[in-house]
């Protein structure tokens, strides 16, 4: 089995190593500048809001992000944005559909919040060709269930376009986060293509669950199982198990820039789990640039 990367510099090797051509991360985060700075100064005050520093690994200009991004490999990833409040989605929508236009390895994304609007405004993303959303339940502080956005799962559901839903517990819970919550949205839209962010932490099991109840719906691996979030909300005895149920399932993402921790300590989780024989090369060729390139639908 091969070791992951020993570090950032180390990264194009190894991914170049299981034959790939480079990476595709389906959870990275671009923002408009005053909206970062004001996520970095959230990040700033970790230990009020969490309980441990969380200092920001790659906080460092737009140019420069993009420049590490592409010195890691990662050849395709989706600058994921989301909104706090209403007024913010199509906004934020437009500028990141705007990001993917001038920025090539970027693929177009959306976002979107319950108020008046949300359905006319995604058909208008998708005509534009967002090719995945972001829906942050517990930053958002909503309700995904709310009657504003059955238009929007529906339309999502229809197009096939994924949604990368941060719906678990961690690292806060929120009013309406919980997989028994979102599971409503999936029971009325079975053919929801859900990723659900970070595996659900730290409902891993459930998570499973849903995996197996749902066939559209993924996993992605942003912060699972590397030391820091080990933490707070360790793997179950079983997770290689049951990954080797759900393989193609699996999808890469990190939260760059926003991790407290090196790119490269994400890759050796994953590479970590691939050293269970059920999983091994395959699993890793398929997290790492297979399946989220397929759900992208990019090339």
């Amino acid at each position: 089995m091969t070791a992951g990367p020993a570090s950032d510099a180390d990264v194009a090797r190894w991914t170049a190593s299981l034959g790939l051509p480079g990476l595709v991360d389906l959870h990275v985060h671009f923002l408009p500048k005053p909206v970062m700075d004001k996520v970095w100064a959230y990040f700033d005050a970790a230990s009020t809001h969490y309980g441990t520093e969380w200092p920001v690994f790659y906080r460092t200009s737009e140019e420069d992000r993009l420049a590490t991004l592409r010195s890691l490999g990662v050849t395709r990833f989706a600058p994921l944005v989301y909104p706090h409040k209403p007024g913010m989605a199509e906004w934020l929508t437009g500028w990141a559909l705007d990001f993917a236009a001038r920025v090539p390895d970027a693929v177009p994304t959306g976002t979107f919040y319950p108020e008046p609007g949300a359905g006319s405004a995604v058909d208008g993303a998708l005509r534009a060709g967002a090719r995945v959303f972001k829906a942050h339940v517990q930053v958002g502080a909503y309700d995904p269930r709310d009657d504003l956005l059955k238009p929007v799962w529906g339309a999502l559901a229809d197009a096939g376009v994924p949604v990368v839903v941060h719906c678990g517990h961690g690292p806060l819970r929120g009013d309406f986060t919980g997989l028994s919550v979102f599971e409503e949205v999936l029971a009325r839209h079975p053919n929801l293509t859900a990723v659900l962010a970070h595996a659900a932490m730290p409902e891993f099991g459930t998570a499973f669950e849903l995996l197996a109840k749902y066939p559209r719906v993924h996993l992605d691996t942003t912060m699972v199982g590397v030391p820091f979030a080990e933490a707070m909300s360790p793997l179950p005895p079983d997770w290689t198990a049951r990954l080797a149920e759900f393989a193609d399932r699996v999808v890469l993402g990190t939260d760059f820039p926003n991790i407290p921790y090196s790119y490269a300590t994400q890759l050796q989780a994953i590479a970590g789990w691939a050293a269970d024989d059920r999983l091994g090369e395959p699993f890793l060729r398929a997290v790492l640039h297979d399946t989220p390139l397929r759900l992208l639908n990019a090339s």
